[in-house]
């Protein structure tokens, strides 16, 4: 691979903590990507005031996610790690950006209609342009590809339409078009633990990375369940679906085939099943658990990592900005 080419993490948000959706959807693939590519990863706290969280909360929030990026795997020495507020070249971008973005397909965005329809006393400017911030996050590193899931692909293309609105206006090829990086094999999507849907915080089913043994297993115990088989290779529900995917996700493929013959020939117990699933996701989830005890507490090698990360964002910021305000018309006398 290309390791010249850059991949831009635009979408974990700096509210709430990083869950097993987050760490199976996501974060397992870029620690693979710091390997072959340079990547940019940084955490979204301008993106959060869009919901107005308790200025309290907002730095202890940045502090757990960036010490749950490195405890899940992410090098610093590999690849650039920060904060989106330590690199204010950013509003600058997004400033300009801003005018090439129109109202009228703002307000046409998913995102943001689904906002405006469950917090109508919160719609906000921010919230309107949030795919130009988004868009600006990408675009300031001419980012060639930038990893998406299925909900972001609208900004990802608005942020394509935006790099070729400028480029058709001023007559240039600064901004380049970012592609979405597709994953080898499968994407996946975890369920959550009320039986429908995917993992989400929004949702209040998730099962975070830094949850501890009791926290896990009793969230485990309460996953939606239904009446056992009664029939040998019965259909399975939904509910039961999602348990034998998390088994699939955490578990051995022997365990697995296990689980699924006592399906098949009725003699299975759900709550051996979640005790089980709950056993082995602590085999995964501890080892992280515990390196962020560790990290979080770590206040001098935090900073230092955000400090490292916010040059060289910087860096490769300004030189994309300088070049953008004189192709505007911004220059000295």
């Amino acid at each position: 691979m290309d390791n010249e080419k850059k991949i831009v993490l635009s979408g974990i948000r700096s509210t709430g903590h990083l869950h097993l959706g987050n760490y199976y959807g996501a974060l397992r693939n870029f620690v693979e990507m710091q390997n072959d590519y340079k990547c940019f990863f940084f955490i979204a706290d301008y993106h959060s005031l869009t919901t107005q969280p308790d200025p309290a909360l907002l730095n202890p929030s940045v502090r757990s996610i960036l010490a749950e990026y490195l405890a899940a795997g992410l090098d610093p020495d590999k690849a650039n790690i920060y904060i989106q507020s330590d690199v204010p070249e950013t509003c600058e971008f997004y400033t300009l950006l801003n005018m090439h973005a129109y109202v009228g397909e703002l307000e046409k965005t998913v995102s943001f209609k689904d906002k405006v329809r469950k917090n109508p006393n919160n719609v906000n400017a921010g919230l309107l342009t949030y795919p130009v911030l988004m868009a600006a996050d990408i675009l300031q590193h001419r980012a060639d590809f930038v990893p998406v899931g299925k909900d972001q692909v609208q900004h990802l293309e608005m942020a394509r339409n935006y790099a070729v609105r400028f480029n058709h206006f001023y007559h240039t090829d600064l901004l380049k078009e970012p592609r979405p990086f597709v994953a080898q094999g499968e994407p996946i999507k975890v369920p959550g633990l009320d039986g429908s849907g995917k993992m989400g915080k929004s949702e209040g089913n998730c099962i975070y990375i830094n949850d501890d043994d009791k926290t896990v297993i009793k969230k485990v115990k309460k996953a939606v369940t239904d009446m056992t088989p009664t029939e040998q290779n019965s259909p399975m529900s939904d509910p039961i679906k999602n348990l034998f995917y998390f088994l699939q996700l955490v578990s051995t493929q022997e365990i697995y085939d296990q689980y699924l013959a006592a399906w098949n020939d009725c003699s299975i117990r759900y709550g051996d099943l979640k005790m089980q699933i709950a056993t082995d996701i602590l085999k995964v989830t501890t080892p992280i658990r515990e390196r962020y005890n560790e990290i979080y507490a770590d206040s001098d090698y935090l900073n230092k990592v955000a400090a490292q990360g916010a040059e060289a964002a910087r860096e490769s910021c300004r030189k994309t900005l300088k070049a953008m305000r004189e192709i505007m018309g911004f220059k000295h006398f």
